[in-house]
């Protein structure tokens, strides 16, 4: 593999740091929570009191005073790890950072620290039941009501939905203007008109929860809108180049990853008298995978730096969340095919990941939006 300098010894330091509670506190235990379908609030204030929450957070806020590559070495060492499923990314490198750029500073001295310890879980809820990616179809409202809004609506598919403790809603505050009558909301879990549904069976990345939120006549105080009422929509679209960078990150991490765990198995596991990898057929689609693989860590390399001059386009960050999430599901397919049978038992690390990895194609915008956003630049 080429070597990559984007990173400098401060973020390797950090990586070692990350490796080291990720091999400590989370492997050992990830197969339980896989069963529960939710990570303890413990782990969450042991990841705080590590400095794994909020590391891009300022440390006038209780966060780590690094920067997005701080952020995108744990976000690749969760998914090397095989425990995309933590809920550790949405919580310290989206809601964070929504409150970070568009919050008042009480919103921001509010939340931020204790975000960056974990003693509060973070979430946000987009998706509806009959949206799915069109954000400006949501329907859940925020009406004002002199000093407060009242909120009714639900949500689906909500990361953190189970533990979390705040919550970013996109709401309607103006149901008659469309994208410029959407918003941002901070929900605290614990108000009256609040209800958690049902902690969703998924396919994958069984640790983490995910949830229906219902809002029933929910009051908060104006004051909660996060950047502006009216603005939600814009807010929304300006952090989008990040969030898809984010799965594109993790997207090639995971992938590096099973391609290692696949050539160890290769080389370990003799079929007919010989190693799996000696066959011609294998090295030789190995040899494809590891070539595509190369070419996806170089180009994600080069946007993560492109973001860090902020000279990402959305239209680029999209190419990379589609590419390397289809790459990504091709090759897992095709490494899992080598496990044989062993590659279907759950016990397997390349199980999980198949699975955990199938749902990349679709959150953060469905791929077919991805090339849809793509189409608009020809």
């Amino acid at each position: 593999m080429l070597t990559r300098t984007l990173f400098g010894e401060e973020h390797e330091l950090f990586r070692d740091q990350a490796r080291r509670f990720l091999e400590e506190e989370v492997i050992p235990h990830h197969a339980d929570w896989e069963t529960d379908g939710i990570v303890p609030r413990a782990v969450w204030r042991k990841a705080g009191a590590a400095g794994l929450l909020c590391p891009a957070i300022p440390e006038q806020y209780g966060g780590g005073g690094g920067t997005r590559l701080h952020s995108a070495v744990l976000i690749e060492e969760i998914a090397r790890a095989g425990t995309s499923g933590l809920g550790f990314g949405l919580h310290s490198d989206i809601v964070a950072p929504y409150i970070l750029a568009y919050g008042t500073d009480e919103q921001k001295k509010t939340w931020l620290p204790k975000m960056a310890t974990g003693e509060v879980i973070g979430a946000i809820a987009m998706t509806e039941p009959g949206t799915g990616s069109d954000l400006q179809a949501v329907r859940t409202t925020a009406l004002r009501e002199g000093d407060e809004l009242i909120i009714n609506g639900s949500k689906t598919f909500i990361t953190n939905g189970q533990n979390a403790n705040l919550v970013i809603v996109v709401v309607k505050t103006d149901p008659t203007q469309g994208a410029k009558g959407t918003s941002l909301v901070l929900v605290e879990t614990d108000r009256p008109g609040f209800k958690r549904g049902r902690n969703l069976e998924k396919i994958g990345l069984k640790a983490q929860d995910t949830s229906e939120l219902f809002f029933d006549n929910l009051r908060v105080p104006v004051g909660n809108i996060l950047g502006g009422e009216g603005k939600g929509f814009f807010l929304l679209m300006q952090e989008l180049a990040w969030e898809r960078m984010i799965i594109a990150i993790a997207a090639v991490a995971g992938a590096e990853a099973a391609l290692q765990w696949t050539i160890d198995y290769t080389k370990d596991r003799k079929v007919f008298g010989q190693r799996v990898i000696d066959f011609q057929h294998n090295r030789f689609k190995l040899a494809e995978i590891k070539t595509e693989v190369q070419v996806a860590r170089v180009f994600v390399d080069r946007l993560l730096g492109l973001l860090m001059e902020e000279k990402l386009d959305a239209a680029t960050a999209a190419m990379a969340k589609y590419w390397t999430t289809d790459l990504h599901c091709k090759m897992l397919d095709e490494c899992l095919q080598m496990f044989g049978g062993f590659g279907y038992m759950w016990e397997y690390p390349i199980a999980r990941a198949y699975a955990d990895a199938r749902v990349a194609r679709i959150y953060g915008g469905a791929n077919e939006i991805m090339k849809e956003i793509i189409s608009r630049t020809l």
